[in-house]
């Protein structure tokens, strides 16, 4: 008896409809092989007794970090995530409405409030002591004045970048420390310098070059035990798929102080890095699986470090997402 090819046709159809739905369940099981890095895209870490904290917007993150999805840190029965920032944390975006030299911001209103109430009560910009008199010496005298403006303008400009070069981070972008002691008592922020900046930016480097090369011993020397362990699961699973991941080219753009705090002899601080690579995945034989070698990616992520108070090395405890 012949078969009829019309009845074969379905038939035909289901199995590579089957086929085709196998072939994608890998990439439906991980959805997220785009956010590779280090840290997957992920939450994770401890930020010590500010773990359930939301840290305070920045520049860099303006809309703030998302909760952890992976911590070691037990949750304390009041904590409530984003319910309300670190005491004191309100003064960075003090901080940031107020991009102006103060002592600049003293001299100029000083300097053209004197002149102007001397014009304004007819005794010329400085009086009568410089004996200017008429147009003409009214015209001397603002010209003296504009360069003892520019003078000044370029003494403390000059002054303040000289602080900044140094560093990478955006100046004023958050007040040194992260908050004050409860109850008035004063201030228990950690003084962040330009070598621990340095520090950071160079940490985030190091740190993504060693999960490129899946060097989990050189980690261990980066990271926090936590952190170590998070990295070494996602190495695991990647390679369990015959994955490798493959970070390069990384470009810090910009980053600036959150917060940073002292708490049972440890120092912490967290920063808002923003920063650019080329994100890949690829199969053992080196064949892109996901991502685009031709171009870059840009994310913005918090990053909080760790050490000994005052001393020793930084190391990595967290890394938190930003919100968009």
């Amino acid at each position: 008896m012949k078969k009829d090819p019309s009845r074969l046709m379905p038939r035909k159809s289901i199995v590579l409809a089957a086929s085709a739905a196998l072939t994608m369940l890998p990439l439906l099981a991980h959805p997220h092989d785009a956010d590779a890095r280090a840290g997957g895209g992920m939450s994770m870490g401890s930020r010590g007794s500010r773990t359930y904290s939301a840290p305070a917007p920045s520049q860099t993150a303006p809309m703030g970090a998302m909760p952890f999805q992976r911590t070691m840190t037990p949750r304390q029965p009041d904590a409530g995530y984003g319910a309300r920032a670190p005491f004191g944390a309100g003064a960075a975006s003090m901080a940031m409405a107020r991009p102006r030299h103060p002592f600049m911001s003293g001299f100029m209103g000083g300097l053209i409030g004197a002149g102007l109430f001397g014009m304004v009560f007819g005794h010329g910009m400085f009086g009568s002591g410089m004996g200017g008199s008429g147009f003409l010496g009214l015209l001397i005298q603002l010209a003296l004045v504009f360069f003892i403006v520019r003078w000044a303008i370029r003494r403390f400009s000059g002054r303040a970048a000289g602080n900044t070069v140094s560093s990478p981070f955006s100046p004023g972008a958050a007040p040194v420390g992260g908050g004050s002691a409860r109850g008035g008592g004063q201030p228990v922020g950690v003084a962040i310098t330009a070598a621990d900046y340095q520090a950071f930016q160079q940490a985030l480097i190091n740190i993504q070059t060693a999960w490129s090369q899946q060097n989990v011993a050189a980690m261990q020397h980066m990271a926090t035990p936590e952190m170590v362990s998070y990295f070494n699961n996602q190495l695991s699973e990647l390679a369990s798929r015959g994955a490798r991941n493959v970070v390069s080219d990384i470009r810090f753009e910009r980053g600036d102080l959150v917060e940073s705090w002292r708490e049972n002899g440890m120092d912490y601080a967290t920063v808002a890095m923003q920063y650019s690579m080329i994100d890949i995945t690829t199969d053992m034989t080196g064949r892109v699986i996901d991502g685009d070698p031709a171009n870059r990616t840009t994310v913005a992520e918090l990053w909080t470090f760790v050490r000994a108070a005052g001393t020793g090395t930084w190391l990595l405890s967290a890394i938190q997402q930003t919100r968009h």
